[in-house]
């Protein structure tokens, strides 16, 4: 008789426990799906961010029909950012648990069925309701898109991912803003947001036929305790509380100067075309060489050199635009934006390297922070372009600026406050 450590015994339990099966390999380039996966997230960035400022190149048209002050007007686009700021965070806990496909899908497909409803709203009321619901609709993206990535790719190939995602968003503002000015300039506002709907429609289907499923994605329980607890820690962590505070202010000035540019633009002594106030907008791609500079930037200054640069920049262009030159204020435009997405860039990727847990809820606070500047910077500055012309807009712009820099000297006090505690507590010792 055989006994227990016999090769027979151990020969049937292998048999009926076979080995797991390894797991799938992630997205690379050069492996099946990645570009596949690249061409769906670039179409979901597009689609997601034309919807969201769709309106933004529009103000002057609405205001014009409904008759309604910018400061009202730039509610269309004030209700929007921030009804998808307070919905980021609920959104990315929801993602967890049902999926990062299904969430973004879903998200894409409800924006985009308001986004066909919206130019048939009757009055302003109704328009700003409609792209409230948007806005919360859109979260489903930032809340899922790179929590998608970071499961699906490889680390090597996580940064090109990311990067071709951010190009589609900024593609999206971009394009969104261009295409409702000269459509609307040729057959009205409604039409232009109809045009955009319509845009959204082919990229939201291009996204669902192009995105690989999910593989490495592993469900799990809703747990609001545990989401609270995270959320009140970094909210306590006084370093995070500053990169948010960061990047909500230069949202403030970044939503201020272009949600009332048009105004601006369309008014003497300019006189602007609407499809030339929204072509303006191609200023857009300088924000992304500055941003895909701030990494360069970080290394030759430190993170705090880099951020008083991009202030520096942010303030400059802010004075130049108050000139009655075109040519000045489109270089006005060029410094703000160049300074805009400089910060934020330095900005954002602090969080993640800062947070020491909860990374994906410490980047879901920040872009809340940071659409809720979007908001606050629209309605702010469109109620002091209202009071107080471009230079009320401008002024905004600057005490967000001088926000930031406090914040920055705060931080690098706090910095040297504590690399002194030591010291001090060395030589308390020795005495």
């Amino acid at each position: 008789m055989p006994s227990a450590s016999t090769g027979a015994p151990a020969t049937v339990g292998a048999l009926s426990s076979p080995s797991p099966e390894p797991a799938p390999p992630r997205l690379a380039p050069g492996r099946p799906g990645y570009r596949r996966m690249n061409l769906a997230l670039f179409a979901a960035g597009v689609a997601a961010f034309a919807l969201l400022y769709s309106t933004q190149a529009l103000l002057p048209a609405v205001s014009a029909e409904f008759g309604v002050t910018a400061s009202t007007a730039s509610w269309t686009v004030s209700a929007a950012t921030g009804a998808l700021a307070l919905c980021v965070l609920p959104l990315s806990a929801l993602s967890e648990r049902f999926g990062r496909v299904r969430l973004m899908t879903v998200s894409l497909v409800v924006a985009t069925a308001l986004g066909l409803l919206v130019p048939f709203a009757p009055g302003p009321e109704w328009l700003v309701a409609l792209r409230a619901v948007q806005g919360a609709a859109l979260a489903g993206i930032p809340a899922s898109a790179m929590a998608y990535l970071a499961e699906e790719v490889r680390p090597k190939a996580l940064i090109g991912a990311i990067g071709l995602f951010v190009a589609g968003s900024s593609v999206g503002g971009m394009s969104g803003r261009i295409v409702t000015g000269w459509v609307a300039q040729l057959w009205g506002w409604r039409a232009a947001l109809a045009a955009v709907g319509l845009m959204a429609v082919v990229c939201t289907v291009a996204f669902r036929l192009l995105l690989p499923k999910a593989r490495h994605f592993a469900p799990g329980p809703l747990d609001p305790g545990a989401l609270a607890r995270t959320v009140r820690g970094h909210l306590s962590d006084p370093l995070l509380m500053r990169l948010y505070g960061i990047g909500a202010l230069f949202m403030t000035v970044f939503g201020a100067v272009y949600t009332v540019i048009g105004y601006r633009l369309a008014a003497d002594p300019f006189g602007l075309s609407q499809g030339v106030v929204g072509s303006v907008f191609l200023v857009y791609l300088v924000g992304t060489v500055s941003s895909a500079a701030a990494g360069r930037l970080v290394g030759r200054l430190g993170r705090r050199g880099a951020l008083y640069l991009a202030v520096g920049t942010t303030a400059a262009g802010l004075l130049l635009s108050l000139a009655d030159s075109l040519t000045a204020v489109l270089a006005g435009l060029v410094l703000i934006t160049a300074g805009f997405f400089a910060g934020h860039a330095v900005a954002s990727s602090s969080v993640s390297r800062t947070a020491a847990t909860g990374r994906a809820q410490a980047s879901a606070l920040y872009q809340s922070a940071y659409y809720l500047g979007s908001s606050a910077g629209g309605t702010l500055g469109a109620v002091a372009f209202h009071s107080g012309g471009w230079a009320g807009t401008v002024l905004l712009g600057l005490l967000a600026v001088l926000g930031v820099v406090s914040i920055t000297l705060y931080g690098s006090y706090a910095a040297r406050v504590r690399e002194r505690r030591p010291v001090l507590s060395a030589a308390a010792v020795g005495h």
